[in-house]
């Protein structure tokens, strides 16, 4: 009885709160229905209805797996010709189908006009176009689309840089599609990721072996590139630089493509991988031991020593600077402006990739001292955990370590090429010194393109007498570069005698950036001749004294033969000259000219 009056009172309390729920449930979807009607009303009569929003979706990408790397060639470019010949054979010495594309030219930069967005910056247009470029020319030749999408991917460095650099895939991908060849695979290699592909066996391994072998192709990429550049205006017989660099770029790139990398799957690599670090030991002695590459280097040395030179000329030396694709392309991208300044009697002083490397080393090394000791979320040690603090204080210690050894071992393997070639190539400019001249005016820590490089390189080459002018290279609208030119008018108002040019770039007006450069050169050609002419009256020889000599030792008249740099003398023609005289005296060699002159007074 009592348990039936339970339910009873149950069920009288339970209806009406049912009833309750049920009516404040409707009530709510009425409110919601008037909103939604009056939203329409509204967004009907001001003309802002609302429309689905389509998110963009990053497409999704077709990797590059091992099992696909004999029936696939990686394509790669945007550097110069000579660099990428090296980087085709370290890849085909890996075990790498490679293949570099052209130096873009302007129809390239047209076509990546026409299948990219719009107000993208010169590197952009170029580099996106010239690889639709490429691909199209596959497709002439009979190569279907799903072919070519199949059998090529592009190997491309990447960046989450504060530039337009960091848009650069998105780029890719977006001409690719608009050209035609949707799914075609990109391969991002960032400055702070590695290589964009997720946990498999990728088609295009990151390990020691290609990392040495890249770091090798570029420095002797840079110094060859150098050597040439510091001949080819003083060679007597008009194209015979260029010829014996044509003959020593191929024996370097044979030496590339056929250098035996030790395997570790053999039965003694199998028994060295359970030695902890054995892997990187075998490599890091063989990188610094081997006289593999010096034997080939040696070799083109010889061949490029065959060439004649005069170096009596009197050549302005201009420095190029500015934003890294732009100062390092050899074509339209820069309006063909390296060969137009030789035609225009200048020397140049081209800018080594080998800057750049170590340029983010030392960035690198600079944001671990200035984050020591700093660790955010659970890596945070408390006031009390004293063991935490020394352990991140000995990671720091040992990244830092790390970094400056790297610093030392490329520093050196540079110079260990640069002897070879009896010291000719210029050394690499040291960071610390680079910081401590740019930061003044552009604080160090400020990173993207160059950061304070661009206004250090102006002191630097400026103060230590290595050039009589400054040339900086960069796109139109770079924003880094822009930075920097603001700066450097405080810099040249601050070095009188600084003759300074910045030139954007942007696909078209070569003959604008021409007009400009000619009349900066101009000045620099009026220095240099003042400094030889009073160089050659301190020797107290006539140049045809000079040339009379240098005629009668033929090592006077090779590229190797070491020219003295002294300080306040920049032109290559005032310290040989020098040089000369100098042996012309020891050798008891009097003027004729000052005697004739004595005779008259």
């Amino acid at each position: 009885m009592g348990h039936q009056n339970q339910n009873e009172d149950t069920n009288v309390v339970s209806a009406p709160v049912g009833i309750s729920l049920k009516k404040t449930e409707s009530k709510e979807a009425e409110i919601q229905r008037l909103l939604l009607e009056e939203r329409m009303r509204l967004e009907k009569e001001y003309g802002v209805e609302a429309k689905p929003i389509d998110h963009f979706k990053k497409p999704l990408e077709t990797t590059f797996t091992k099992d696909q790397r004999a029936n696939t060639t990686i394509l790669f470019g945007g550097l110069t010709w000579k660099h990428e010949k090296l980087v085709k054979g370290v890849l085909q010495g890996l075990g790498y189908k490679a293949s570099e594309i052209p130096t873009p030219d302007k129809k390239a930069f047209q076509l990546g006009k026409e299948y990219g967005n719009n107000g993208q910056c010169n590197p952009t247009y170029f580099t996106v176009g010239n690889l639709v470029q490429y691909l199209q020319e596959l497709e002439k030749s009979g190569m279907t689309k799903e072919q070519i999408i199949n059998e090529y991917v592009f190997f491309t460095a990447g960046a989450c840089g504060p530039c337009r650099f960091g848009m650069y895939e998105a780029e890719y991908r977006l001409a690719l599609r608009n050209s035609g060849f949707d799914g075609f695979r990109v391969l991002i290699f960032q400055q702070t990721g590695g290589l964009e592909q997720d946990e498999m066996e990728a088609g295009l391994e990151m390990n020691l072996d290609f990392f040495l072998g890249i770091l090798n192709a570029m420095n002797i990429g840079d110094i060859i590139n150098d050597v040439a550049y510091q001949i080819r205006p003083f060679e007597v017989n008009a194209g015979e630089t260029d010829k014996v660099l044509a003959e020593c770029m191929d024996m370097m790139y044979e030496r590339m493509k056929t250098k035996k990398y030790f395997d570790f799957n053999s039965k003694i690599g199998s028994f060295l991988n359970k030695v902890p670090g054995s892997n990187y030991i075998q490599r890091f002695v063989d990188q610094v031991m081997s006289d593999y590459y010096i034997e080939t280097l040696t070799e083109i040395r010889n061949k490029f020593n065959e060439v004649k030179v005069d170096r009596t000329r009197v050549k302005p030396i201009c420095k190029v600077t500015g934003e890294f694709w732009a100062q390092t392309t050899e074509g339209d991208g820069n309006f063909n402006m390296f060969p137009f300044l030789e035609r225009e009697g200048a020397q140049l002083l081209v800018e080594p990739i080998a800057t750049w490397i170590l340029y983010m080393l030392h960035q690198a090394k600079n944001m671990y001292h200035d984050r020591k000791g700093i660790k955010e979320g659970e890596d945070a040690p408390k006031a009390f955990q004293v063991l935490k603090k020394l352990k991140n204080l000995t990671d720091y210690k040992k990244t830092v370590t790390i970094l400056s050894i790297a610093e030392s071992v490329f520093d050196r393997e540079y110079n260990r090429i640069r002897k070879v070639f009896n010291g000719m190539p210029h050394e690499l400019a040291n960071q610390l010194e680079m910081q401590r001249l740019g930061h003044p005016f552009y604080n160090s820590r400020v990173e993207g393109g160059e950061g304070h490089l661009e206004i250090a390189k102006n002191i630097y080459y400026v103060n230590k007498d290595l050039c009589h002018m400054v040339l900086s290279l960069k796109p139109f609208g770079c924003m880094p570069s822009t930075q920097s030119d603001g700066v450097q008018s405080a810099v040249t108002s601050m070095f009188k005698d600084m003759i300074f040019i910045p030139i954007e770039t942007s696909g078209e007006g070569d003959v604008n950036a021409h007009s400009r450069v000619q009349m900066a050169l101009g000045e620099a050609k009026a220095k240099a001749k003042l400094e030889f002419k009073r160089v050659l009256d301190e020797t107290g020889y006539s140049i045809e004294e000079i040339k009379a000599y240098v005629d009668a030792n033929d090592y006077l008249q090779r590229p190797f033969y070491h020219v003295e740099h002294r300080k306040g003398v920049i032109g290559v023609a005032a310290n040989f000259v020098l040089d000369v005289s100098d042996k012309m005296k020891k050798d008891g060699i009097k003027s004729v000219v000052s005697k004739t002159e004595a005779v008259k007074a």
